[in-house]
């Protein structure tokens, strides 16, 4: 008995760590013998079918729609905030982001921030950003990009000014652009207009404008969860669409539920198109893990399953009003099912389960 209780334990365990959550109800308490002979035993109360499919390790959690990249804009000159993009809209290269003092302050794509007044003679990684903007948005033609600011950058930065009604002094500071690593969509307004604002005091709360869905994962789903990972995500309306993960996280935490204090991981999910994703910022969702996927195999319900007293675990065969039982060697599991060998299993067999 302490072995068969042993037993199913080890499937108990698998199938926490595989997201299964499913026990094993079916024991058996035959002679342990593989492929026994066909008996008089009364007929279980229900039966499934041995399936040939593929079988999915993935595992079904709950999600929360968002956006990527939450930053802080701040800004670039002292005076009065006289206009700021409004929360929820989406601000792209070259347009508006805030005013101050009637000067607007416009998005410019790059990852370093914009820290000082870049002028003639000027090096760094900063310029370079600068004028890989100016060409995008087709100023300078034959503009050289690299890190030194020329005479030629401060020429297509003039034109950039004439272009919006500024004075075109060749020089440009964080009074006037500010670089993001993308577009942005506005989350808040850090400061309402009016306000007196100063270099380094937060103006706006942005984040990317990607959608993205945000998971808390137990640890021991974290296998399941591999950079790259395919999923599927049902949206709030009910339709269903295709992304992958992007990011998993190193560091397990507890979760915000004060009832459930199991390690959780962070995970962020991207979507293949995001234009499809519609849906309200911070919405539930259902994200399906694909995880491993075995192609072409037999698999029966976890819940068929019997540990043997002999060790091992068999399913009931049902075949002409007697049963017999069969010892299997177990695969994957997933799905609510497992993966089984040997034994002399074939595709649509009938196996006694419990009954529904």
């Amino acid at each position: 008995m302490r072995r068969r209780t042993a037993v199913v334990a080890t499937v108990v365990a698998l199938l926490a760590v595989t997201g299964g959550g499913i026990a094993v109800t079916a024991l058996a308490e035959t002679g342990g013998k593989q492929d026994s002979a066909h008996r008089d035993a009364a007929l279980p109360p229900a039966t499934a079918s041995v399936e040939r499919g593929d079988l999915s390790s993935g595992t079904q959690v709950d999600g929360t729609l968002g956006y990527a990249k939450e930053r802080k804009v701040n800004a670039g000159a002292a005076g009065t905030l006289t206009w700021s993009a409004g929360a929820g809209s989406t601000v792209g290269r070259d347009e508006r982001l805030y005013e101050v003092d009637g000067t607007p302050v416009r998005l410019m794509y790059g990852t370093e921030p914009m820290y000082r007044t870049l002028k003639p003679g000027d090096k760094g990684d900063d310029v370079r950003q600068l004028e890989e903007n100016l060409v995008a948005l087709g100023y300078g033609n034959g503009l050289a990009v690299d890190t030194t600011y020329t005479d030629g950058t401060a020429a297509a930065v003039k034109q950039w000014q004439k272009a919006h009604d500024r004075k075109q002094t060749g020089r440009v500071g964080p009074d006037q652009i500010a670089f993001q690593p993308s577009a942005v969509r506005v989350k808040s307004t850090g400061s309402t207009v009016g306000d007196q604002v100063a270099p380094g005091k937060p103006v706006l709360s942005t984040t990317g404008s990607q959608r993205v869905v945000r998971v808390r994962l137990d640890v021991a789903e974290g296998s399941s969860a591999k950079k790259g990972t395919k999923v599927t995500v049902t949206l709030p309306d009910g339709t269903t669409v295709h992304g992958k993960v992007a990011s998993v996280g190193r560091t397990a935490e507890p979760g915000d539920d004060p009832d459930d204090k199991t390690p959780k991981i962070p995970v962020t999910v991207t979507f293949d198109d995001p234009g499809k994703v519609g849906g309200f910022d911070q919405s539930p969702v259902t994200v399906n893990l694909t995880g491993e996927t075995r192609e072409n195999v037999l698999s029966v319900p976890v819940n068929a399953l019997l540990a043997l007293p002999g060790g091992g675990f068999g399913v009931q065969v049902v075949e002409g009003g007697r049963t017999r039982d069969v010892e299997v060697e177990l695969g994957m599991f997933g799905q609510g099912r497992v993966e089984v060998s040997g034994g002399g299993l074939r595709e649509g067999a009938k196996i006694g389960v419990p009954k529904a």
